[in-house]
C-alpha cells in the first residue's frame, strides 16, 4: 500500500511538471511509475509520445524496453534496449535487461554469459544472482516437465547444454575485473535500497550524467551539492587536514553523500532507509574498478 501511495505521489509530481512543460523529459519517469503500477497501456502511450519529441533520450528507450518486456513483447523489448545502448553505451542496467529478455525467450546460454559477466563485476548483487540461478536451473528442470511429450527426447541435449557450458564463464572470474564506466557505477548505486538518485556533476557544476527517481530536479541538487563541497574543501584546506574525500549530509529524511572524483563530484541522494555502512563499502569496491575517463 505504501509503495502504491509513493507511486501515486510520483505520478502527480511528474504530471504537474509535464503539464507545465510538455517537452520535458520527465515523461520517462512518469511512464516508469505507471509501469510499476501495472498500467502498461498508459505507460506505453506516454513513453511513445515522449520519444517522438526526444528520440535520442536513452533512458526513455530503457523504460520502453521494460514496458514491452512486461507486455510479453520480447523482440520489441530487445530492440529498445539495444537502442538505449546505442545512445548511451553499455551499462549494468541494459545488460541486466537483455539477460532477462533472453531468459523469457528460453535463450538460457546467452543469458548466462551476460549474467556471469555482471556477477564478476558485482558479486553481491541479489538481482543478478537470482536471474543467474533461473538461467541455469530452468533448462535443467525442463526435460522432466516435458517427459510425456514424444519429442522431448530430441530436446534433452539442448536442455542440458548450460550444464556443460557453465564452467566456461566461471573460469573468467579470477581474472582482473573489467573497468566500470561512470554510467555503470551510477546504475549500480541507484539500485541500492534507500537510494533515490545519483548525479555526476562536472567541474563547472553542471549535471553530466544522472539516474533520478523522482520529480525533483537533479540540477537544483547539483548546485547545492557543489556549494557544499566547495565550502568543505576550502575550510578543510585552511585547517591543513588535506583534501576532503567524502561528505555526508543529513536533513530530515534526506541523506546526501558527496564523493569528489578528480575534477567531478558524485552526488548520491537517499532516504533514511539507506544503510550508510553498506553504501560506503559498496562505493569503495566500485571506485576500485572505476574508469576515471568520463569524456
Amino acid at each position: 500500500m505504501a509503495q502504491v501511495t509513493q507511486l501515486d505521489d510520483r505520478i502527480a509530481k511528474c504530471n504537474k511538471i509535464l503539464n507545465e512543460n510538455p517537452n520535458s523529459q520527465i515523461f520517462a519517469a512518469l511512464a516508469e511509475a505507471y509501469r510499476k503500477k501495472g498500467e502498461l497501456d498508459k505507460a506505453f502511450r506516454i513513453c511513445q509520445t515522449g520519444l517522438k519529441i526526444h528520440p535520442d533520450y536513452g533512458s526513455a528507450h530503457m523504460v520502453m524496453a521494460k514496458i514491452n518486456l512486461d507486455k510479453g513483447l520480447y523482440d520489441w523489448s530487445e530492440m529498445e534496449a539495444k537502442k538505449a545502448t546505442e545512445l548511451d553505451g553499455d551499462s549494468h542496467a541494459t545488460d541486466l535487461l537483455l539477460a532477462e529478455i533472453h531468459i523469457r525467450r528460453g535463450e538460457f546460454t546467452k543469458a548466462t554469459r551476460i549474467l556471469d559477466k555482471l556477477q564478476s563485476a558485482d558479486p553481491n548483487n541479489q538481482h543478478v544472482m537470482k536471474l543467474l540461478e533461473l538461467a541455469k536451473k530452468i533448462p535443467l528442470e525442463a526435460p522432466e516437465k516435458r517427459a510425456p511429450v514424444s519429442r522431448s527426447k530430441a530436446k534433452v541435449p539442448k536442455a542440458k547444454a548450460p550444464k556443460t557450458e557453465a564452467p566456461e564463464p566461471v573460469a573468467e572470474v579470477p581474472q582482473p575485473p573489467e573497468k566500470l564506466t561512470i554510467k555503470d557505477m551510477i546504475e549500480i548505486v541507484s539500485g541500492l535500497t534507500g537510494v533515490e538518485g545519483v548525479v555526476l556533476i562536472n567541474s563547472e557544476g553542471l549535471v553530466a550524467e544522472y539516474k533520478w527517481g523522482d520529480g525533483d530536479s537533479p540540477d537544483a541538487y547539483a548546485a547545492v551539492a557543489k556549494d557544499i563541497e566547495s565550502t568543505a574543501q576550502s575550510q578543510i584546506g585552511i585547517s591543513g587536514f588535506g583534501k576532503c574525500q567524502n561528505i555526508f549530509c543529513e536533513a530530515g529524511d534526506l541523506v546526501l553523500n558527496l564523493l569528489p572524483l578528480k575534477e567531478n563530484l558524485l552526488l548520491i541522494k537517499a532516504n533514511k532507509r539507506v544503510n550508510l555502512g553498506s553504501l560506503r563499502l559498496k562505493l569503495t569496491g566500485l571506485l576500485g574498478k572505476l574508469d576515471y575517463d568520463f569524456s
